[in-house]
């Protein structure tokens, strides 16, 4: 069995007040060059990638241009900040056209298959600013492995009648999923969501974490840690680090 390495991010929420206007694509840049220096296979995405959908063309054109220079298979999962609206970054300005990236909600309906992996990532992108089930009706296993992705807030208290907020993922949501991994997305600052066998973890965003998730399959099961980001660009790309 093959051995290979998920990079995870999300809230990059381009464009990021830290960097504009030097570079309203920074956040984004170092999460991509952190993952090519730690020399991931695939890298998710898990929502909030732009802070609204009235970003500019000319700077969607950009974004594109830079995914796509990156040469790394990337799954983007639509949050709350950047759903699927008519006027969605994701529906107009050629985000989703480049050959290596894969938006859930636009070029698949739910889940993207990487057979060489033996690999499924499925995922609920937000459709507009209503509340939702981000892990809603898990996706049957079709791989040898799978993830999920889901933009929300984790909430491990019991459902008692008391309002706690939208896009609630609750630690029996998680179980449900029966994944190798959840890539979650919404809170900046990265953290374990416990729930109980499956590993679920918040990535942070870029600005607050300083770091992605490097997420780890092997033989011998599944291992997380965190590959702090990366502010220039690698020379060439490297073997998967776990640090």
């Amino acid at each position: 069995m093959r051995e290979f390495v998920v990079g995870h991010s999300s809230d990059v929420h381009v464009p990021s007040e830290y960097y504009t206007p030097h570079d309203d694509l920074g956040a984004l840049r170092h999460v991509l060059w952190t993952a090519q220096f730690a020399g991931v296979d695939v890298l998710l995405l898990a929502g909030d990638i732009f802070d609204h959908n009235r970003v500019p063309l000319e700077l969607l054109d950009r974004t594109a241009r830079l995914l796509a220079d990156a040469a790394l298979p990337i799954v983007i999962l639509p949050g709350n900040h950047d759903p699927l609206t008519p006027d969605s970054v994701y529906l107009r300005g050629g985000l989703a056209e480049p050959d290596n990236v894969h938006v859930l909600g636009v070029t698949v309906e739910r889940a993207v298959v990487y057979p060489e992996l033996d690999l499924e990532i499925w995922g609920h992108a937000h459709v507009d600013y209503s509340d939702m089930r981000p892990l809603r009706d898990p996706h049957p296993r079709s791989t040898r492995w799978q993830i999920a992705m889901a933009h929300g807030h984790f909430d491990p208290l019991p459902a008692n009648g008391v309002f706690r907020g939208s896009w609630i993922i609750r630690p029996e949501e998680i179980a449900a999923t029966g994944a190798d991994y959840v890539a979650l997305g919404h809170w900046n600052r990265p953290f374990e969501a416990a729930a109980g066998p499956v590993p679920a973890y918040y990535s942070g965003s870029p600005d607050f974490a300083e770091s992605i998730n490097l997420v780890r399959f092997s033989a011998g099961g599944v291992h997380v840690s965190r590959a702090p980001l990366q502010t220039r660009e690698p020379a060439e790309r490297q073997p998967a680090l776990v640090v």
